[in-house]
């Protein structure tokens, strides 16, 4: 066939489930009841297709984003004092965006 994983995903459920039929192979047994995203992946195995990995390696340094934390919310700190209301929304922002990213990078 040479299709490739990408060709596959963009083809329609019953599409799929014609090219399924026509093959014989373990990976695609059962191909009425699959889903789109399973019925791609089977195809892909009995056909030989290299499946791309979508995930992604995430390169965070956790102790040098902790440590920019602790500047920020002394910086936090010290315009909570001056009542500085820019320099405070500025800070919690950045704050949450560090965490959120070690989050992500915990996943």
């Amino acid at each position: 066939m040479g299709q490739t994983y990408e060709q596959l995903a963009r083809k329609s459920v019953a599409d799929l489930r014609g090219i399924a039929k026509e093959l014989e192979h373990e990976a695609v047994k059962g191909h009425a009841q699959l889903s789109k995203e399973e019925l791609v992946k089977a195809v892909c195995i009995a056909q030989d297709v290299r499946i791309p990995d979508h995930r992604k390696e995430p390169r965070v340094d956790r102790k040098a984003v902790k440590a920019k934390i602790q500047e920020l919310k002394a910086k936090r700190r010290e315009a909570l004092e001056a009542k500085d209301a820019t320099q405070l929304a500025r800070a919690r922002r950045r704050i949450q965006r560090l965490k959120r990213k070690l989050r992500a990078a915990a996943l």
